[in-house]
């Protein structure tokens, strides 16, 4: 199936890099605004450049438009593409406000195409391990999750040197306008809805808590840093999810269930390590060191071995190419999962009414102090 990338910035590299594991899919060209960011990364990546999207919109063997712009142009690139009889992959979130993305879902689906979003982690080796596993009963019924989406204090490192592959500059000012919670919730959300079915209500909390993220960074208006949201969802499972730009890494996840815990490392991981632990099962033997290393010492150790054991993945059949550490994601799958349903006649599991619900929940965390609390969820799926 033919492709064609909209946007050549930081994360279109993470895409051309993870093409290669889906031969499928077979790009058509790419575009960009910029003449100059276009040429470079044809040049490095050697594709066909298109000279204007209207080009790219007319080409018959286009099947699936990648919509990679910034956030503020998701809507309207996504519209035209879908005006013009194209399938859609966009980049989160599908739109910045929820009825621009409702009108966008309505669209796709009158008019028979399909609109899937990223992230493609809820698409990983790891979910389907942990999903198998909640599936075959493993913890029991699910109660309560914790999901972190900590990026670290980035503002705080030498971030306008950080460059792609490629040569693209990472958009920190960008990054900081638009906010954390609409640049990163998506990759825990995708794994809770995915996991636990849809959210029926959502007490959120957003605040831009560093206001000050130095140089260059004095004269734009600052998107919340930090969001928590408790989300419950209509299985009766109840999550807890925060985001931010300044706590430490953390990209895990705990699932507690009514017989046992699961535990997953990095949720930006393909391959993250998962453990499982029953409450009937014997505490593995780091752990019990641990905790008796505590109690002699009279005091926390500020890191414990995973709670038991370490869930094995089935044989790998190939080696997969995946962007360096930390963005370990294969984030052309999700455009691959859309183009296996579209010639099945079928919805990629990202899609439509699934995608508009991600985005709602996104948009409620990060737009927390202008909400009602709680806020009941619109959407359904």
């Amino acid at each position: 199936m033919q492709i064609a990338l909209i946007g050549t910035g930081f994360v279109a590299d993470y895409y051309m890099t993870t093409l290669a594991n889906h031969p499928g899919l077979q790009l058509a060209g790419v575009y960009d605004r910029s003449p100059d960011r276009l040429r470079a990364f044809c040049a490095f990546h050697g594709t066909r450049p298109y000279q204007s999207l209207e080009s790219v919109l007319a080409e018959p063997q286009v099947d699936i438009v990648v919509n990679l712009t910034t956030p503020e142009s998701h809507y309207e690139i996504t519209r035209l593409a879908l005006a013009a009889g194209k399938h859609v992959y966009c980049e989160k979130p599908l739109a910045m406000q929820l009825e621009q993305a409702s009108e966008l879902v309505a669209l796709a689906e009158a008019a028979g195409l399909t609109l899937a979003t990223a992230p493609a982690n809820g698409l990983s080796d790891a979910h389907r391990l942990v999903s198998d596993a909640l599936s075959q009963g493993a913890i029991g019924t699910p109660r309560l999750i914790y999901a972190a989406m900590e990026d670290g204090p980035v503002f705080r490192g030498n971030w306008a040197t950080w460059r792609s592959r490629s040569g693209a500059p990472w958009p920190g000012l960008h990054e900081f306008e638009i906010g954390c919670t609409l640049e990163h919730a998506g990759y825990a959300l995708s794994w809770l809805v995915s996991l636990f079915g849809a959210v029926e209500a959502l007490t959120a909390f957003s605040a831009v808590t560093f206001p000050d993220k130095g140089p260059g960074t004095e004269t734009i208006t600052m998107a919340p840093d930090f969001s928590v949201g408790c989300l419950t969802f209509r299985s009766g499972a109840v999550a807890r999810l925060s985001c931010g730009l300044a706590a430490p890494k953390d990209r895990s996840l705990l699932i507690l269930g009514d017989e046992g815990t699961i535990t997953v490392r990095d949720l930006w991981d393909n391959r993250s390590a998962v453990y499982l632990e029953r409450t009937d099962a014997p505490r593995n033997l780091p752990r019990l060191l641990a905790n008796r290393v505590e109690a002699r010492l009279g005091r926390f150790l500020p890191w414990k071995p995973e709670p038991g054991r370490k869930l094995a993945y089935p044989a790998a059949t190939g080696r997969s190419a995946l962007p360096a550490f930390p963005s370990q994601i294969d984030f052309a799958r999700g455009i691959a999962d859309q183009a296996i349903a579209i010639a099945a006649k079928q919805k990629p599991v990202f899609s439509g009414a699934l995608a508009l619900h991600i985005t709602e929940l996104a948009l409620a965390l990060n737009n927390a102090r202008d909400l009602p609390q709680p806020y009941r969820i619109q959407s359904r799926f």
